[in-house]
């Protein structure tokens, strides 16, 4: 499921980058109005901006349900990870912080020995 939902997210984001791609920007719709040939497109003059926007609109939401669903399955369904179940530990449980003494050298006994000045 993992797999198909993530074959899914790539293809419509792939789907979203083309579409925006193909938009006209704000300023194109200057030259549409002066009969610059999109009049006889398919979808006429206006239609096809008012298609790509709706279609790209369509392709962004499934992408944001496509990126919840991804998010969901990547946490999983395991809600024991770090909540307490049970009573904490006691004081007496505890492992007390104390520092292990070093080893003496060779033949030497740590106790007895000097800095040497």
């Amino acid at each position: 499921m993992h797999t198909f939902v993530l074959i899914v997210h790539v293809l419509v984001a792939a789907g979203v980058i083309g579409l925006v791609l193909l938009q006209h920007g704000k300023g194109a719709d200057m030259g549409a109005a002066f009969g610059s040939g999109s009049a006889g497109s398919l979808f006429g003059a206006t239609g096809s901006a008012n298609f790509l926007s709706r279609f790209t609109a369509v392709l962004t939401a499934i992408f944001f349900v496509t990126s919840l669903t991804l998010t969901y399955m990547s946490t999983g369904n395991d809600t024991s990870k770090g909540v307490i179940v049970g009573k904490p530990p006691a004081a007496s449980d505890a492992v007390p912080a104390t520092t292990p003494e070093l080893p003496a050298a060779k033949g030497e006994d740590s106790k007895t020995q000097e800095i040497p000045k």
